[in-house]
């Protein structure tokens, strides 16, 4: 089912696993079914820590990934195979008690939430836009036994795509009820809940000796000179990574022949975290007063 590079690299990540995952798999007789369960099985052959049970679930094919004795809520209804194959890779390590790459204010976000949330989440396996929702989304449901998600491949569930009349990817319905479309990041998820950060957050904050308006190239690079110089410094972004994020491919950036807007702006985030930054994302400055000559004060940014 796996080339042969990919199982090698599947191999790597498999044994950061640190705890148990069953997979409960609904499968039928078609082609699909077929390659969900040569996947499934291949996976547990890799792995002591992957255990299969066949039952039926609510859409077949599917799989959900879980601890033993206890539902996660994370569904995969189609083969999570071209870009959603990290999505399905991060599911196991993050099920099996791999701690998430999350800042700790976003996981307590998630966990603070009481209602009772199923997302669906409609995406194509070429979608470059789907896995980060598709990750958010499996990442709540681990965080959270409120919150279940399930991915669904469009091509595997045509007649269901058709009656909700969706017509493109990604698309969220959250209890039955159109969500949201397009990339979004699990932030922007919360902010869209009504969990996003509070305006009391930030009345305590310090003055910064430089706040940077804007979290795309230039706003990181500038933060970044600033930080090193040992300068208090801050980013202000609606969103972080700013227009690339909506760019599949980048052949202009210097030294690099070719990447993906995405993938730049995830190691733009990251070399910004390296530094005592204060990133400030799903935030848009609406003014900026000079109160003086030497300083600008971060309480005169109004949002």
């Amino acid at each position: 089912m796996l080339e042969a590079n990919i199982k090698a690299q599947l191999a790597q990540y498999l044994e950061l696993m640190e705890g148990d995952v069953h997979l409960k798999v609904s499968v039928g007789e078609d082609k699909v079914s077929r390659e969900m369960a040569s996947l499934v099985d291949e996976l547990a052959t890799m792995s002591t820590h992957i255990k299969v049970e066949l039952v039926d679930l609510e859409r077949t094919p599917s799989f959900t990934v879980n601890r033993p004795g206890e539902e996660t809520g994370i569904t995969f209804a189609g083969v999570p195979l071209g870009h959603e194959f990290t999505s399905l890779v991060l599911a196991l390590l993050q099920v099996s008690g791999r701690a998430p790459k999350v800042d700790d204010k976003v996981i307590e976000q998630v966990k603070n939430i009481k209602d009772t949330l199923h997302f669906d989440s409609y995406i194509s396996l070429s979608c470059q836009n789907c896995p980060e929702v598709v990750q958010a989304l499996n990442l709540m449901s681990v965080l959270n036994p409120n919150i279940t998600h399930t991915m669904i491949d469009g091509a595997a569930f045509k007649e269901e795509v058709e009656s909700k009349n969706i017509l493109a990817v990604p698309t969220v319905y959250l209890n039955d009820e159109p969500f949201s479309n397009g990339r979004k990041t699990i932030e922007e998820i919360l902010a869209e809940l009504g969990n996003g950060p509070d305006a009391s957050e930030f009345e305590d904050k310090e003055p910064f000796d430089v706040l940077v308006v804007g979290g795309g190239p230039a706003g990181a690079s500038a933060a970044i000179y600033a930080a090193r110089k040992g300068i208090r410094t801050g980013i202000v972004a609606d969103r972080f990574g700013g227009q690339i994020l909506d760019t599949a491919a980048i052949e202009n950036f210097i030294s690099v022949n070719h990447t993906e807007g995405p993938k730049l702006a995830a190691s733009l985030e990251e070399h910004v975290k390296e530094y005592n930054i204060d990133i400030m994302n799903l935030q848009r400055a609406k003014r900026l007063e000079k109160k003086d000559f030497t300083r600008l004060n971060w309480k005169t940014v109004q949002f």
